[in-house]
C-alpha cells in the first residue's frame, strides 16, 4: 500500500503525531529535502512527514528546496501529500483558528524555481495544467473531516503567496482583498505547483492564525501571534490529518 505524505508547516514542524516513527535521510538530484524523513504510521497507514522550513524552522520560505521536498517523497512512495500552513486571514468572516481547505492559489512570489524542468527535450514541451491545482477527491476528504470533527472550517478559499519573509504592507494586503484572495501565506503556491507537475495529488488545510495588516481595528501580524494562535489550535489540524489518512 502506498505511503501518504505529510508536509508540516509553521507551528507544525515536528509534530508527536507518528507511531513507530524513524528518520530516514534523503537526497534528489535538486538537493536534499529542507528535513528528513519521518516515517511512522497513524491510523495504521504509512506516512512519510516532511518538516517544510527545517525541524527547527531555519530556512526561510524563498530558500525552501520545493523541488527537492516534493521529488523526496514521491521518491519515497508517497502517492497523496497532505500539506499544512499558517495563513493570515484577508476575509472578516475566516476568524482566528479557522481552518480553510484551500481550492485556488494566487502566485506572487518573484524568486522561486517554479518548475523541475530547467530545460525541454526536444520538440516535448512539458505544460502542466494548473485550472485546479488542489486535488478534489482529498479537498473532499479534508472538508468532511473538518465537518465530523465539528471544526470551525471554510470550504474553499483563495491563497494568495507572498515571497516574504517580510509580511505585506497595509496597500499589498487590501490589494489582494481586490484581487479575490481570502487568505496570504508565503509557501503554498509554490509546492502545489510543483506537486501537480510531477502528477502528485496535493490539497492543503490552512489555519487563519492573524488578520494580516489590512484590518485596521486589529494589531497587524507579528510572529509571535501566529505560533500562539497556530499551537492553541494545532490540535485540530492533527485529527483532519488523522481522519482523512485513516480513509485513504
Amino acid at each position: 500500500m502506498a505511503r501518504i505524505g505529510i508536509i508540516g508547516g509553521s507551528g507544525l514542524d515536528d509534530p508527536d503525531i507518528l507511531k513507530e516513527p524513524r528518520d530516514v535521510e534523503a537526497t534528489t538530484p535538486y538537493g536534499p529535502p529542507n528535513s528528513t524523513l519521518r516515517h511512522g504510521t497513524i491510523a495504521g497507514r504509512e506516512v512519510v512527514l516532511l518538516a517544510r522550513h527545517g525541524r527547527s524552522h531555519t530556512t526561510p520560505p524563498t530558500q525552501v528546496n520545493y523541488r527537492a521536498n516534493i521529488l523526496a517523497l514521491k521518491e519515497a512512495g508517497c502517492s497523496h501529500i497532505l500539506a499544512t500552513t499558517a495563513v493570515g486571514s484577508l476575509r472578516e468572516e475566516i476568524g482566528r483558528g479557522d481552518l480553510v481547505i484551500l481550492d485556488q492559489f494566487i502566485d506572487f512570489t518573484r524568486r522561486r524555481f517554479l518548475s523541475f524542468h530547467e530545460r525541454f527535450e526536444p520538440h516535448a514541451p512539458v505544460h502542466t495544467p494548473m485550472a485546479e491545482p488542489f486535488d478534489e477527491k482529498l479537498r473532499g476528504l479534508l472538508n468532511a473531516a473538518c465537518a465530523k470533527l465539528g471544526f470551525p472550517h471554510h470550504e474553499r478559499g483563495t491563497v494568495v503567496t507572498i515571497e516574504g519573509p517580510r509580511f505585506s504592507t497595509r496597500a499589498e494586503s487590501n490589494m489582494f482583498r481586490m484581487w479575490g484572495a481570502d487568505v496570504i501565506n508565503m509557501s503554498i503556491a509554490t509546492e502545489c505547483a510543483l506537486a501537480a507537475e510531477a502528477g502528485v495529488p496535493y490539497a492543503a488545510v490552512a489555519m487563519s492564525t492573524d488578520y494580516d495588516c489590512w484590518k485596521t481595528d486589529e494589531a497587524p501580524v507579528t510572529w509571535e501571534e501566529i505560533l500562539r494562535i497556530f499551537r492553541q489550535n494545532a490540535d485540530r489540524v492533527t485529527a483532519v490529518l488523522s481522519e482523512v489518512i485513516a480513509g485513504l
